[in-house]
């Protein structure tokens, strides 16, 4: 693979907000640098902007998150020190132990790095657990989340299908080749790509 990144662009129909996502990202060897931006309906009218930089593994290092509503603009910054520390806007967080990655409400793209690291899309590992840092849209409340991911087989695209479970919740969700996400019921599918690089 090239040092270079590649930069892809995309956007998602987020079917449970009743909006849409963009995202700007350099995928690298290892990494991702993203800006991206959303804007939905529900739970209330809200307008989404966010960088995300991770380190090697795909591991996150920085969230930035600016959320609008009609009570007014919130701001996030989420932090991992690469070493297992997390902070929320500068205070330390230590429910988060354990986490590698942010999971941004609603937002397709942060479901790529726990699967690029582990190959799920390429049915390349088993079963896998996780704690994330989950942060709700549009509050940017931010609480620790146990989630499940399973490989279930590849799709024709050379991408493939991984279950996803938190709670009670489940899902088995679609990823491309490059473990971005196309197909997510009920919550998000992918309807535009560009790439270049």
């Amino acid at each position: 693979m090239s040092d270079s990144p590649v930069t892809h662009v995309l956007t998602w129909e987020i079917v449970d907000n009743q909006g849409y996502e963009t995202a700007w990202v350099d995928l690298g060897d290892g990494s991702l640098e993203a800006r991206g931006q959303a804007v939905g309906i529900s739970p209330e009218p809200y307008w989404i902007g966010y960088a995300l930089r991770t380190g090697a593994e795909w591991v996150t290092r920085e969230l930035r998150v600016t959320a609008e509503t009609a009570e007014g603009t919130r701001e996030l910054v989420l932090a991992h020190d690469g070493a297992g520390t997390w902070t929320v806007d500068g205070e330390a967080r230590p429910d988060l132990d354990g986490a590698l990655d942010c999971d941004l409400g609603l937002c397709p793209l942060t479901n790529s790095m726990p699967v690029l690291r582990h190959g799920l899309h390429r049915a390349g590992d088993d079963e896998r657990t996780f704690t994330m840092a989950w942060v709700s849209v549009p509050d940017l409340t931010v609480r620790p989340s146990e989630q499940t991911y399973t490989p279930l087989g590849p799709t024709e695209d050379g991408g493939g299908l991984v279950r996803y479970e938190s709670g009670d919740f489940r899902r088995d969700v679609e990823f491309d080749a490059d473990g971005f996400v196309v197909d997510y019921p009920d919550l998000a599918y992918l309807i535009g790509r560009s790439s270049r690089g």
